[in-house]
C-alpha cells in the first residue's frame, strides 16, 4: 500500500505531540523556576506530572480506540490537549503548572497512541517499524526545532507565550484531522465491553515476548526523559551556556536521532527489525556506560558529555519503531490497546527516570548520569526475553 504524503504529515504531528508539549518550554525551565518561586527539582516534576497523565490516559485511550475507531477518540484528545496548554499558560505557581501539564498529557496522549494504531491498521510488520521510522524522521522535526523556537518565543515574549503557542498547535491539528480518513471500519472494531478491554490489559501481560519489548523501549526511555529532565540545568546551570546554545546542543542529538531512524527505515525490510531493536539496545547500554563516566569523572568536560547523551539518544532510531511494530504484530485485534500497554511502559518508565534525576538533583550532571547509564543496560537485558521465545501471541484472534 502506498504512503500519501497527507497521511505522513497528519500521523507524524499526531505521533509529534509527546515531543512539542515538552521540548518547546524546555529552555524556560529556569526562568520559570525563578518566576513562580519554585526549585529547580520542584520545577522538573512539571515533567514527571506530564508523564503520569501520558502514561495513565493512554490506558484509556487505546481500548477505546479500538472500540469506537481512531479519528473521533484523536479530535477529543486534541481538545483535552488545548484546554491543558491554556491552563499551563495561565498558571500562577508551579504547583498550578504541574496539575494543568498532567491535564495536557491526557489530551496528547490520544494521538500519540492511535496514530501507532493507525500504521497497525494500514501495514504488516516490517513495513510498519519502516513507516514508523519514517514518521519519527519527520516528526523529530518538533525536538530538533522545539528547544529553539521556546528560546526564540523567550526573546521576544514572557514564557507564557510558549503554551499559547502550543495551544494554537492543538487547533491547527484538530483542523488537519478532517483531511485523515478513518482506519478501523466498523466490521473490524472491537465490540465487547470497555471494562472488559481493561481487563485485557492483564492477558497481554502475561505474554514475555511482549514484555521484552515493552522492557526494551520502556528502560531505553527512562534515561531519555533523565536526560530531558536533567540537560537543561546540566547545560545551562552547571556548564552556563545560554538557552539559545542549549537549544542547538538538543538540536544536535535529535539530528543524530534522525539519521538512525533514516537507516533503520532503509534496512529494516533486509535486516530483520528484531536484529536492528538488539544493535539499538546493545548501543543505548554502552553509550549509558559513557554517559557516566563523563558524568563522574568530568573527562572532556562539556564535550565529552554532550557526545556522549547523543550517542544514547541517536540509539532511539533503532529501538523505538522496531519495539512498537514488534509488540503490535501479534495482536492485530488490539493493536489500540497494545500500543497503549506499551506507550504506558514507554512513559511510565520516563516518570521513574525523570523523578530519579530530579529527587536526586545536586546541581551536577552526576544524578541525571547514572540514571541513564542503568536504563540503557535494563533496555539491553530486556532482549532476553524477546529472544527467548519465538511463540506468536494466541490470546486474542487476528
Amino acid at each position: 500500500m502506498k504512503t500519501d504524503l497527507r497521511l505522513l504529515v497528519v500521523l507524524s504531528t499526531l505521533m509529534a505531540f509527546a515531543a512539542i508539549s515538552t521540548d518547546l518550554y524546555l529552555p524556560a525551565l529556569p526562568r520559570m523556576s525563578v518566576a513562580l518561586g519554585a526549585s529547580p527539582g520542584t520545577l522538573e516534576l512539571t515533567i514527571t506530572g506530564y508523564l503520569i497523565g501520558f502514561t495513565l490516559g493512554q490506558l484509556f485511550w487505546g481500548p477505546v480506540g479500538d472500540r469506537y475507531g481512531r479519528r473521533g477518540p484523536v479530535a477529543l484528545g486534541l481538545i483535552v490537549f488545548v484546554i491543558g496548554s491554556a491552563g499551563c499558560a495561565l498558571s500562577t505557581d508551579a504547583w498550578q503548572l504541574i496539575g494543568w501539564r498532567v491535564v495536557q498529557a491526557l489530551g496528547a496522549c490520544a494521538s500519540v497512541v492511535l496514530a501507532r494504531a493507525i500504521v497497525r491498521d494500514l501495514f504488516e510488520r516490517d513495513r510498519a517499524a519502516g513507516l514508523l521510522s519514517t514518521l519519527m524522521t519527520i516528526m523529530a522535526i518538533a525536538p530538533l526545532l522545539g528547544p529553539s523556537v521556546g528560546a526564540l518565543i523567550l526573546k521576544v515574549a514572557s514564557w507564557q507565550a510558549i503554551f499559547w503557542t502550543l495551544v494554537l498547535i492543538g487547533l491547527a491539528t484538530l483542523a488537519a484531522l478532517s483531511t485523515l480518513k478513518e482506519t478501523l471500519p466498523p466490521e473490524r472494531r472491537n465490540t465487547e465491553k470497555l471494562s472488559r478491554a481493561f481487563l485485557g490489559y492483564t492477558s497481554l501481560l502475561g505474554n514475555r515476548r511482549l514484555l521484552g519489548y515493552a522492557g526494551a523501549v520502556g528502560f531505553f526511555y527512562s534515561g531519555v526523559f533523565a536526560y530531558i529532565a536533567g540537560s537543561p540545568f546540566a547545560y545551562i546551570d552547571y556548564h552556563h551556556l545560554s538557552p539559545q546554545l542549549y537549544g542547538v546542543l538538543f538540536a544536535v542529538g535529535i539530528i543524530g536521532l534522525m539519521a538512525s531512524n533514516m537507516v533503520n527505515a532503509r534496512l529494516v525490510t533486509r535486516i530483520g527489525s528484531d536484529r536492528l531493536l538488539l544493535f539499538g539496545t546493545i548501543g543505548a547500554a554502552l553509550a549509558g556506560v559513557i554517559v557516566a563516566l563523563v558524568g563522574a569523572t568530568g573527562l572532556a568536560g562539556l564535550f565529552g558529555l554532550a557526545a556522549a547523551l547523543c550517542l544514547y539518544v541517536a540509539m532511539n532510531g533503532f529501538i523505538a519503531a522496531n519495539a512498537i511494530s514488534g509488540a503490535l504484530v501479534d495482536f492485530p485485534a488490539r493493536a489500540g490497546a497494545v500500543s497503549a500497554l506499551l506507550g504506558a511502559i514507554q512513559y511510565g518508565s520516563g516518570i521513574l527516570g525523570s523523578a530519579a534525576s530530579s529527587t536526586f538533583a545536586d546541581g551536577t550532571p552526576w544524578p541525571m548520569a547514572w540514571v541513564i547509564a542503568l536504563s540503557g543496560i535494563g533496555s539491553m537485558l530486556s532482549m532476553r526475553l524477546v529472544r527467548s521465545r519465538s511463540e506468536k501471541a494466541t490470546l486474542y484472534p487476528r
